[in-house]
């Protein structure tokens, strides 16, 4: 029992802050805080929209990047990462807001961030490499069309229409634009868009976002352009933390939404820590530390009243390319961002709904990346399907479904392709193509067959036809030493081919079964039929002598025939045909 406590202290204690996080911030303060500066002023709009797209509020998204903001930073397991509101995880809470409420959001946040410190203490971080890139791509294909879906009301500048798919609330907010036009809303969101992707192309180290904003707001403000709708009032500061929120009843009908924020956290926040550490040298960030980190972020963001937070993309890429050194950085981001809530809440409150839509409309424009979709689209058909799938899925079902979908049509084409790969070769098959030596077996009615590569379900029912179409054959040798994987089904489906085999009255021998195949084929009781004179035969050669000796027993070969055409044919059984090789 000790010893155990000990082992989860340990496990505990490696997710925690260490000394080598403080002396990294210590290296390079200067670059940090420039950093820090200048993410925050990139996150500050995307904060706001993002809150009002989630239906919260502004000040819930700038609460979010705050406090989930400070606390991933800390805790969290890459140095370069930067937390806050998402367009991704905003798909997701527009539904259980819908739902639910302000207060079953809040809820859901709670109880997500204690799933990923569960998943972080259980290790389950380094999972995420078996994600396809296939999937991932339609992933941010499919987040990138809904996030610039829900931007369609406030930039058109009309009331959001009611409804939780975003397609339908689309439609209906086009419909009464075409009803009450506000050319105002549009022509700001169109501004705003175009000087963001304009100017990322000339000048890419040149936060336009805000710029844009801050001249869209002034000219609103100075024009007296009364369709543009601002933001509203900002409380001056955060809440007080509380749980308020939580109704303990409610927990069992929150849980399935709160799976889908927690894998989608899980999954976002340890891809923008891949994405980090392929723009930099030498940094790996540690997978269940993130989780740690974004699970202590979610627990304590809903007590100040903020959404569900990831580990941000587009705020990290610009962190890493501004210089950043450590998670100093993603610290000063988040206190500025504080210091802009406590201080200049009545400035931000005038920006208006349209601006910020055309921003995020514009970083839903640049999250699209047409060189790597074409790139995937064109390797192979198996990952144009997966792509396009998932992205339809993200578009018309939600993100966690999107994701398993595409998950499983990658498992169903990865298990066909491996499956492929398992061969199933006789020896001799033909009197024409084989040498003497395969001949002298032929003549005996002996014939065996190589299997290559893996032996389970999904390969198993081929194998099966092709061993039970023998015919005027006596003996059957399995070359079982290059099996590399082989399953209960696989088993299952040798142990009834050697039945069948046995009834017709041909004698079934195994050479070079390995060590892990004997307990799975010995599962099934596949394992005896294959040792009918009850021994083992490490390699075709031996198995070929049993199976002589066995013909001569049956009088089908006469008394000292094997040996004599072990004479006439010195190397028949050790013919480089039949030479035992382990698979590669």
């Amino acid at each position: 029992m000790t010893s155990l406590i000990s082992r989860a202290g340990a496990r505990f204690g490696a997710l925690l802050p260490a000394r080598a996080d403080l002396t990294d911030m210590r290296r390079g303060p200067r670059r940090d805080l420039l950093a820090g500066l200048t993410v925050a002023i990139v996150a500050l709009p995307l904060a706001l929209g993002f809150g009002v797209s989630s239906g919260l509020g502004a000040e819930a998204g700038l609460a979010t990047a705050v406090v989930a903001g400070a606390l991933a930073a800390l805790f969290g397991g890459s140095n370069l990462q930067v937390s806050g509101p998402t367009g991704a995880m905003t798909v997701v809470l527009v539904p259980i807001v819908g739902a639910y409420g302000p207060a079953g959001v809040l809820t859901v946040g709670l109880m997500a961030g204690v799933m990923l410190v569960v998943l972080a203490a259980l290790r389950t971080g380094k999972y995420m490499q078996y994600v396809p890139a296939p999937v991932v791509e339609g992933f941010t294909l499919g987040i990138a069309c809904v996030i610039g879906l829900q931007q369609i009301p406030s930039a058109l500048g009309v009331p959001k229409p009611e409804g939780d798919r975003v397609l339908v609330v689309t439609w209906r907010a086009v419909e009464e634009f075409a009803r009450h036009p506000n050319w105002t809303a549009v022509g700001l969101a169109a501004a705003v868009a175009a000087v963001m992707l304009v100017g990322a192309r000339l000048r890419p180290t040149v936060p336009f976002s805000i710029l844009a904003v801050i001249a869209a707001t002034v000219v609103a403000q100075l024009a007296g352009l009364d369709a543009a709708e601002p933001i509203g009032d900002l409380p001056s500061g955060l809440p007080a933390p509380s749980l308020g929120f939580l109704e303990l009843d409610s927990l069992g009908t929150l849980l399935a939404p709160a799976v889908a924020v927690a894998a989608l956290a899980a999954l976002e926040s340890l891809l923008s820590a891949s994405v980090a550490d392929g723009m930099t040298v030498g940094r790996r960030h540690d997978p269940d530390r993130e989780l740690f980190g974004q699970g202590l972020a979610n627990i304590a963001a809903p007590m100040f009243g903020g959404v569900p937070a990831t580990g941000a993309i587009a705020r990290t890429a610009v962190n890493v390319r501004t210089g950043a050194g450590s998670r100093l950085a993603a610290l000063v981001h988040a206190a500025i961002l504080a210091v802009i809530v406590f201080a200049a809440a009545p400035l931000v409150s005038r920006i208006p709904l349209a601006a910020l839509a055309g921003v995020l409309l514009a970083t839903a424009v640049r999250m699209v990346e047409v060189g790597s979709l074409r790139a995937m689209a064109r390797a192979t058909r198996a990952d144009a399907l997966i792509l396009v799938l998932t992205a339809i899925a993200t578009l018309a079902l939600d993100l966690v479904y999107a994701v398993i979908i595409g998950l499983a049509v990658a498992g169903v084409l990865a298990l066909r392709a491996v499956a492929g790969q398992a061969r199933f070769d006789q020896v001799p098959l033909d009197r024409g193509d084989h040498s003497v030596e395969e001949h002298a077996l032929l003549a005996e009615h002996i014939v065996a067959y190589r299997i290559d590569g893996p032996l389970f379900f999904a390969a198993a029912h081929r194998f099966l036809l092709e061993l039970t179409e023998v015919a005027d054959v006596r003996v059957v040798i399995l070359r079982m030493s290059r099996v590399s994987t082989m399953d209960a089904t696989g088993a299952l489906v040798v142990k009834d081919a050697v039945e069948k085999l046995t009834r017709r009255g041909i004698l079934v021998l195994a050479s070079g079964i390995r060590p892990g195949q004997h307990q799975v084929l010995d599962s099934v009781g596949a394992l005896h039929l294959l040792r009918p004179d009850g021994r083992d035969y490490a390699t075709t050669p031996e198995a070929i002598r049993g199976a002589r000796d066995h013909l001569e027993r049956a009088g089908v070969l006469p008394a000292g025939a094997a040996r004599q055409e072990q004479q006439a044919v010195p190397n028949s059984a050790d013919s480089p045909e039949f030479r035992e090789e382990p698979a590669p």
